[in-house]
């Protein structure tokens, strides 16, 4: 059945036209501190009305939610949830660089690496962690370009590392 919401009604909103910081509290996520840089770069950068964002780990309490390679060491899905985890921290890094994660009207590009056995070709199915929580979180304008790249390791031995483009205004 099909439910007409009357988003004009107080305390009612249009989750099109919600702010991302609200949509995030909707979906009971937190965003953490930027962690890093681990080396001579920066975790954010904006150019112009784009925001780029550095690889991240999936970092979640200060301890990696999946090590190793996808899938003899870590599973398809603690990957992928490991790659959802990498979306929360790229948006924390934006929040602490520009002081609000509302200033993102959407999303260009995704990056995802995944640390791979040398047989693995699923590393799509893993990148969907990232990707299906950006449209999640943004619908129509977090639909985005992306690649999904095996390698042999990452640093500290993740099983993820997720790279962004946001826009912005």
């Amino acid at each position: 059945m099909e439910r007409n919401i009357d988003h004009s009604r107080p305390g009612c909103q249009d989750p099109s036209t919600m702010p991302t910081s609200e949509k995030l509290k909707t979906l009971s996520i937190e965003l953490p501190a930027v962690s890093g840089p681990f080396g001579a770069y920066v975790p954010v950068k904006r150019v112009g009305n784009l925001i780029y964002v550095a690889g991240q780990l999936p970092m979640k309490d200060g301890k990696l939610l999946a090590i190793g390679q996808v899938p003899s060491r870590t599973s398809i899905e603690s990957a992928k949830l490991a790659a959802r985890q990498c979306v929360i921290n790229a948006l924390g890094a934006v929040h602490s660089v520009e002081g609000s994660i509302d200033k993102i009207t959407g999303v260009v590009r995704v990056g995802v690496f995944v640390s791979s056995d040398s047989s693995f070709t699923q590393q799509p199915q893993v990148a969907n962690g990232a990707s299906e929580l950006l449209l999640e979180i943004f619908g129509e304008s977090g639909k985005h370009v992306r690649a999904a790249v095996g390698v042999n390791t990452l640093p500290l031995d993740a099983s993820v590392e997720v790279e962004f483009i946001f826009q912005t205004n």
